[in-house]
């Protein structure tokens, strides 16, 4: 059915003379007078009420209303009446990321967004509530990385109304709204005496982990979630197919970060650690969750336990473990001195060896080598040096 103007206060009669005749209606001169009527893709008739003298606002708002039909663009208008909470409980249920992840996603929506946009309806937010909430945020003190994480969750969740037709564009993507900027700072890696100071410092049955994380560019977690099965001595290579990961501070097993194993090269140097590591400490096998705090269990032989002879904790190693080596190695404790800082010490040794992008991205288990050449292009050898070492090994017979 097309749509039409109803006019409430008329309506059209057939008199005794059988002519057709417009007599006033009961609710001549009170209320709404014209009722814009057509019916939406679902079926349902759907209308917007005008007051009277406005019978050419309700013409061109229905006309408009019948073009984003035909163009396959119409949005309900009473879809946008549901707040940013609402959506937000019913797009959080309707994710199906890594459980983890998930946790993250909910507990920064949940901790950032809702408080400030929280009451809004999806109809009303505009570009100036964006940038209110993002200046709230740098108010707060938060970390610019951090705030680029919970921005980019705002916005996909947002991207998702305007893919359901709750919302006809995103403010997020508005040209006045600016994402946080990107952290200046430059990654500084560890030089070899310090590595080789922190390694000292930690006990004996933990020392591997830095020849696995400083010598083949292992996450934590994966060093962590590494099993005995895992290393394959003769072909010299290690497979990462596991991490320990903390989910509301449970342990479980997960895939590697992006859901995504690897092999890479097992150095000899880090083959001889691990080799004497097991003689001493033979590996415990521990079986927990795969991916969920209540998934299916699963079973490794792990090479790393703690003193209970169960998986290692990471919050556990890092306050009563990690921090006290830091301390005796002369090191700040800081959230650039984690352990995660032996990943960038791997990378910087391979980008000084001339190693590629390329390669060092699928070692590290990067998803895109501009990743990593964005993370670590200051540490690769200039141009200008490369050229004059060229040069100068061609005439240094001359």
């Amino acid at each position: 059915m097309a749509g039409h103007i109803q006019d409430r206060w008329y309506k059209t009669e057939t008199n005794a003379d059988g002519k057709t005749v417009r007599v006033k209606t009961d609710r001549h001169g009170a209320g709404m007078r014209y009722r814009a009527r057509y019916i939406a893709p679902d079926g349902i008739e759907k209308s917007k009420s005008f007051p009277d003298r406005q019978k050419r606002l309700a013409e061109q708002w229905l006309a408009h209303i019948e073009a984003d039909l035909a163009r396959g663009q119409y949005i309900d208008p009473r879809a946008g009446r549901i707040t940013v909470k609402q959506h937000a409980e019913r797009w959080l249920a309707s994710l199906t990321m890594d459980p983890g992840t998930y946790v993250d996603t909910e507990r920064r929506i949940r901790l950032h967004v809702l408080p400030h946009l929280g009451r809004h309806t999806l109809g009303s937010l505009r570009p100036t509530h964006i940038r209110e909430w993002l200046r709230a945020l740098q108010d707060q003190g938060l970390s610019t990385a951090y705030q680029r994480v919970i921005f980019a969750n705002l916005c996909t969740m947002l991207t998702a109304a305007v893919d359901d037709r709750v919302i006809s564009q995103n403010p997020c993507r508005s040209a006045s709204v600016r994402a946080p900027k990107r952290d200046a700072r430059r990654i500084v890696p560890w030089q070899r005496a310090r590595v080789l100071s922190v390694r000292a410092a930690l006990p004996e049955q933990y020392r591997a982990m830095v020849d696995l994380a400083g010598g083949c560019g292992l996450r934590q977690g994966e060093v962590l979630g590494l099993a005995v099965d895992d290393l394959d001595f003769v072909e010299g290579v290690v497979h990462v197919v596991r991490q320990v990961k903390l989910i509301r501070n449970r342990t479980v097993f997960a895939p590697p970060k992006g859901g995504k194993s690897r092999t890479l090269p097992l150095p000899d140097s880090v083959a001889r650690s691990l080799q004497g590591h097991i003689t001493r400490h033979p590996p415990v096998t521990v079986t927990l969750p795969w991916r969920s705090v209540d998934g299916k269990p699963a079973t490794a032989t792990l090479l790393f336990s703690g003193h209970s002879g169960q998986e290692v904790n990471r919050n556990t190693f890092n306050r009563w473990t990690w921090r006290p080596a830091l301390q005796a190695a002369g090191v700040p404790f800081g959230r650039e001195n984690g352990m995660h800082a032996l990943r960038h010490f791997y990378a910087s040794v391979l980008l000084d060896a001339g190693e590629s992008i390329k390669a060092l991205s699928e070692y590290l288990g990067h998803h895109d080598p501009g990743f990593t050449l964005r993370t670590y292009t200051h540490l690769m050898p200039s141009s200008e040096k490369r050229t004059r070492e060229a040069v100068d090994r061609a005439f240094e017979d001359e």
